[in-house]
């Protein structure tokens, strides 16, 4: 495990575009929350680049990461949004880079595929959290996803229970591994390649968003065959928004988690606010976590490090 060193006042964060391409006014309105934090911000020379879906070539999104990682100037990482896009420049990712040059790197959604291989790659702490011009930006940004930034600041560990959401036991236990995963779309897509998610002893998180229940079962039998589930030492549910069905008759999403989740051998909690959802509890992937159905409990330990 490689921890990334905290924030302080007048460090700069890197901002780039690895995915899709951001709306630039709704960015540039976000800048201001880090300011207020005391930190600089920094734009990749090709965020503006638009190349069809994708914010620029790959070769101009992978070059906009590497210059950040190598920049001594720069102290962390935050994505702009996700999209689509990180996958497709994964295997020419300089690694040796990453782990000579350790920081914060900051994000959700599309940027599963980059935290699964930079932790599988480096042992690097990465972070489960809003983006700029997707999250912060956004008229309903709330306290609990602005204080979850203060995790960069402090080594402090985190706990998420029932003060900040409902939490439903699927599968009573406890179990404690290093907390995995992310999207549900994304970690499917990395099975069967050198960046495959490794779930054996870990905890393993699950969200997504605008998939329908179906699409859901899908992906989910995927991990099952797979042998991803029974791996785990423990599953949890972030939030799955718009997973209507969009034609009838269907399973509700309810009833596709009870089908796969309900008689695994781990522990498994749904209702976690993590996700693309309001409030958004971010979280470090990599680091020791505890999940306990007891007390409806799952404790994190730091992401960041003082020294």
């Amino acid at each position: 495990m490689l921890l990334p060193k905290a924030l302080k006042k007048g460090d700069t964060i890197g901002v780039i575009a690895p995915a899709s391409p951001p709306n630039m006014n709704r960015l540039r309105n976000a800048i201001p929350f880090f300011t207020y934090l005391g930190l600089c911000v920094k734009l990749g020379k090709n965020i503006e680049k638009v190349h069809g879906y994708l914010a620029g070539t790959d070769e101009e999104r992978l070059a906009d990461f590497h210059d950040m990682i190598a920049d001594d100037a720069i102290n962390a990482i935050i994505f702009s949004r996700g999209g689509y896009g990180t996958g497709r420049f994964v295997d020419a990712i300089d690694y040796d880079l990453i782990a000579k040059n350790p920081k914060i790197i900051w994000g959700y959604s599309d940027i599963t595929y980059l935290h699964t291989a930079i932790r599988q790659k480096t042992g690097l702490v990465t972070f489960h959290g809003p983006m700029l011009a997707s999250d912060v930006a956004d008229p309903d940004f709330d306290s609990i996803s602005a204080t979850s930034f203060l995790q960069l600041v402090e080594p402090t560990p985190l706990q998420y229970n029932e003060c900040i959401s409902q939490l439903e036991v699927l599968v009573e236990g406890e179990g404690t591994g290093t907390l995995v995963g992310g999207n549900l779309a994304l970690l499917t897509s990395t099975l069967g390649t050198e960046y495959e998610i490794d779930t054996k002893g870990k905890i393993l998180l699950l969200e997504d968003i605008d998939e329908q229940p179906y699409r859901v079962d899908s992906m989910l039998n995927q991990l099952r065959l797979a042998g991803k589930l029974e791996q785990a030492a423990g599953i949890i549910i972030g939030d799955f928004a718009n997973a209507e069905p969009k034609s009838e008759p269907s399973l509700t999403l309810d009833e596709v988690f009870q089908h796969y989740l309900g008689g695994v051998s781990v522990p498994v909690m749904s209702g976690f606010k993590i996700g693309h959802c309001f409030p958004h509890f971010a979280v470090p992937l990599g680091v020791p976590a505890t999940l306990k159905t007891i007390d409806k409990t799952l404790s994190i330990m730091p992401g960041v490090t003082n020294t």
